[in-house]
C-alpha cells in the first residue's frame, strides 16, 4: 500500500492528502511506491526532514463534483497539513460545464481550508497532449482543458491557495517523451510520468509546509503575479 507514513524515523509526521482522479489516484504506476503520492511523501520527507504520512483519497474515474464525497469519508477527526488536489480530466471528457466544476472544487477548497489545511492545485493536464484520443475530439478536449485549468488556477489563488500549472511543469515531458512518460493505455501517466510530476509538484508543497523558496514556472502563490510564456503543448497562463 501507498499510504502508509515515510521516514519514519524523523518523527512528528507531516500528514500529506491526496485528492482528485485517476493521477492523484497513481493509475498506470507500475507499483504503489511509483504513485504520485508515494513518490511525493518521499521527497517531502527528504526535503523537510520530518516523517510524512500519506492518505489518498482520491479515486479513479472521479470528477470535481467528487471531491466532495472523498472529504465525507476521510477519518473522523483527521485533518491534514497539506492537501494535493489533482482533477478536471474527467470533468472535461464528460462535458461538465466549467462553472460548474468549479463551483465544486471552491466547496471543497474552503473546507479544507476552514480545517486548516494547506491546498496545493494541480491544474487539470492539457489533454491535447493525449495523442490516444482521435481528432477532432484531442483539438475540442485541449481547449476545454486549457480552460478548465485556467479557471481552476483563479479560483485557488483568489482563495489563497497554491496552484500548479500540469500543462507548464510536466505537460512539455509527456508531449516530447510519450514512450515513457505514459503507461501502456497512453491515457495515464506511468511510473516515470508520477516520478516527474512528484517532482515537479514538490516546490509548491514545501512552500505550502512553510519552506519558502523562490518558485519555477508554473508555480503559483497567493498574490502572486505572474505571466508565463507558452509552453510545449500551445498552452499560456494568463496574467495575473
Amino acid at each position: 500500500m501507498a499510504d502508509r507514513t515515510y521516514k519514519t524515523k524523523l518523527g512528528a509526521p507531516i500528514e500529506l492528502l491526496l485528492l482528485g482522479d485517476s493521477i492523484a489516484a497513481g493509475l498506470g504506476a507500475d507499483k504503489p511506491k511509483h504513485t504520485l503520492g508515494a513518490q511525493l511523501a518521499r521527497r517531502t520527507a527528504r526535503e523537510t526532514r520530518r516523517a510524512v504520512r500519506l492518505h489518498t483519497a482520491a479515486q479513479v474515474g472521479s470528477e470535481t463534483s467528487m471531491l466532495r464525497s472523498q472529504l465525507a469519508a476521510l477519518p473522523r477527526g483527521y485533518r491534514a497539513d497539506v492537501a494535493v488536489i489533482i482533477v478536471g480530466g474527467n470533468d472535461v471528457t464528460h462535458r461538465v460545464r466549467t462553472a460548474d466544476s468549479i463551483g465544486h472544487l471552491r466547496d471543497a477548497v474552503t473546507s479544507l481550508q476552514a480545517a486548516g489545511t494547506e491546498v496545493v492545485m494541480g491544474t487539470c493536464p492539457d489533454l491535447g497532449a493525449l495523442s490516444a484520443l482521435p481528432q477532432p475530439l484531442r483539438t475540442l478536449a485541449a481547449v476545454a482543458s486549457r480552460q478548465l485549468a485556467s479557471a481552476q488556477r483563479d479560483l485557488v489563488l483568489g482563495l489563497g491557495g497554491r496552484v500548479v500549472s500540469t500543462a507548464r511543469v510536466v505537460g512539455p515531458f509527456f508531449v516530447t517523451q510519450p514512450e515513457t512518460m505514459f503507461a501502456v493505455d497512453r491515457f495515464h501517466p506511468s511510473s516515470a510520468g508520477y516520478k516527474r510530476t512528484a517532482k515537479a509538484m514538490l516546490p509548491s508543497v514545501l512552500a505550502a509546509l512553510g519552506h519558502e523558496a523562490d518558485l519555477p514556472s508554473g508555480h503559483y502563490g497567493p498574490g502572486v503575479v505572474t505571466r508565463q510564456p507558452s509552453s510545449l503543448v500551445g498552452h499560456r497562463d494568463a496574467a495575473r
